[in-house]
């Protein structure tokens, strides 16, 4: 009999820091949103091999004015996804902000109103933890030295066990300056397993780090440690930072990511057991494993979350989400499909980077090609609407609207220290104002841009090389803008959004 298997990485696309639990046969994860909205992804999986997007627990992020302009680094970083007393709870921590938390009776809501349970600078990747033998609840925290000066350690709390609010100043319970080769520990997921107190906690940078385990007899300390995942004489770089999980029939198992430059962090499945030290052993003997046996789980049908969209009634998708906090009458809804984009009036209509009103999508981990229709229903001059590839550089294939009234296609970039855009092939003519537009992802997220205005499709310009945001995969978007002025600018309507494999 053949054994079945799986290949890493599950995910395949930027779930950056992910989290995972399991409710009953039912197993969610969550994930790092940064500044895009809605935040706070959440995926259901029955067999920790398939997963699919169910929603988003984190509609706007708050406060609202802080999150109209893109903020990639800022936002919601680092979420830990648990579940308890018949709620699933979501702690993240914003780096401007504080600790914030958020429940819910069902893992598609409602959701509640964050709520900041700690306030201050630099206070990252919290993770709850109620002690069913004791009654109590603890909360552990990070550090971003960006913001507070501080690194390397991880802070716990007695907390209320209503989650509302910590019961103490805080205690330094991890000191990893004073571990021989440590550095950069953050990330931690608090845990008690067989008498233990569990931190499972990477170090070492997201390029280049490691997976350590921390245990102790009692919360606050003190604390011995391992490292219990690294790259060893694989090739995936880095590899941590996510969750242990534990299936009904008994079987452990953690979730991580790898960072794979412009597709972001990407999400490997790892067998985990416990060895006759009582320390946890991941992977094959601590090394990441490419390929492996399936979970010992009722098998499900191959799933993944949803790229494609025909954008029904106007609506987009779950998979999609805005640069920040969405403005009014962005996307308005109608009876046909297609998605239609107003075209927002902007001073930074030449640098999509500042933009809050792209509708984006991840960036696919593997070679694929990208395709949708556009039509430009606009007549102001300067008017513009495309398909862009996103990071600190940036390129886009699309139609403007020229002062003769012609709609030209356009192909433009702009180098991660441009200020601006500029072209990137020279403009030619697109008679009916229509244009099916096309990206050919090949390896290393080498793109690849083409269109086709009536005449079939024509490759334009030179293949771009996709660059990732500071801590953010590059994404895919759709757009639609005007230059400054009065009244309203039209919109573009975008149709059949298709990502197919290469």
């Amino acid at each position: 009999m053949t054994t079945e298997t799986y290949r890493n990485p599950i995910l395949d696309a930027d779930w950056s820091d992910p989290d995972v639990v399991r409710v009953g046969d039912d197993f969610y994860l969550t994930a790092s949103s940064f500044g895009r909205a809605p935040g706070l992804p959440l995926l259901h999986s029955r067999d920790l091999v398939n997963w699919t997007l169910v929603g988003h627990a984190l509609e706007r992020l708050e406060p609202a004015e802080e999150f109209e302009r893109p903020r990639h680094d800022c936002g919601v970083w680092a979420p830990s996804l648990r579940h308890h007393d018949e709620r699933f709870w979501i702690f993240w921590g914003d780096p401007d902000q504080g600790i914030f938390q958020i429940n819910a009776p069902e893992i598609r809501g409602p959701w509640t109103r964050p709520h900041l349970l700690k306030a201050g600078k630099g206070l990252i990747d919290p993770c709850p933890l109620w002690d069913e033998e004791t009654g109590e609840a603890y909360l552990v925290h990070a550090w971003a030295k960006s913001r507070s000066g501080i690194k390397n350690r991880l802070t716990g709390h007695r907390m209320h066990p209503d989650g509302t609010e910590l019961l103490d100043e805080g205690k330094v319970i991890v000191d990893a300056d004073r571990i021989p080769g440590w550095f950069t520990l953050e990330g931690p997921k608090l845990y008690k397993h067989d008498g233990w107190y569990w931190i499972l906690a990477p170090a070492g940078s997201v390029e280049t780090g490691w997976q350590g385990a921390f245990r102790s007899r009692g919360f606050f300390g003190p604390y011995e440690e391992r490292i219990v995942l690294e790259q060893k004489d694989t090739d995936v770089n880095g590899p941590h930072q996510g969750g242990w999980v534990r299936t009904a029939t008994g079987e452990d198992w953690f979730l991580h990511f790898q960072q794979r430059g412009a597709y972001g962090r990407v999400v490997h499945l790892q067998p985990m057991r416990w060895g006759q030290d009582c320390w946890p052993v991941l992977g094959d003997d601590g090394a990441p494993v490419a390929v492996h046996a399936l979970p010992d789980l009722p098998p499900q049908p191959p799933a993944a979350p949803a790229t494609d969209d025909d954008f029904p009634g106007g609506r987009y998708g779950r998979q999609w989400q805005w640069t920040a906090n969405p403005g009014d009458g962005w996307a308005t809804q109608h009876s046909a499909d297609g998605l239609r984009l107003t075209c927002v009036r902007s001073a930074d209509a030449h640098d999509l980077r500042k933009l809050p009103s792209v509708l984006t999508q991840r960036l696919p981990g593997a070679p694929r090609t990208v395709e949708v229709e556009l039509r430009l229903d606009s007549d102001e001059p300067g008017a513009r609407a495309g398909l862009a590839v996103l990071g600190d550089a940036f390129g886009w294939i699309g139609l403007q609207r020229c002062t003769d009234g012609t709609a030209h296609l356009v192909h433009r970039f702009a180098e991660a220290v441009a200020d601006a855009e500029r072209d990137a092939a020279h403009p030619r003519l697109a008679p009916e104002g229509r244009a099916r537009l096309r990206i050919e992802i090949g390896a290393d997220a080498r793109c690849r841009f083409s269109a086709d205005t009536g005449d079939g499709f024509r490759p334009s310009g030179p293949v771009f090389a996709a660059t990732p945001w500071r801590w953010v995969g590059a994404l895919l978007g759709l757009f639609a803008l005007a230059p400054t002025g009065q009244g309203h600018a039209g919109a573009a309507s975008f149709t059949r959004f298709r990502i197919s494999p290469s």
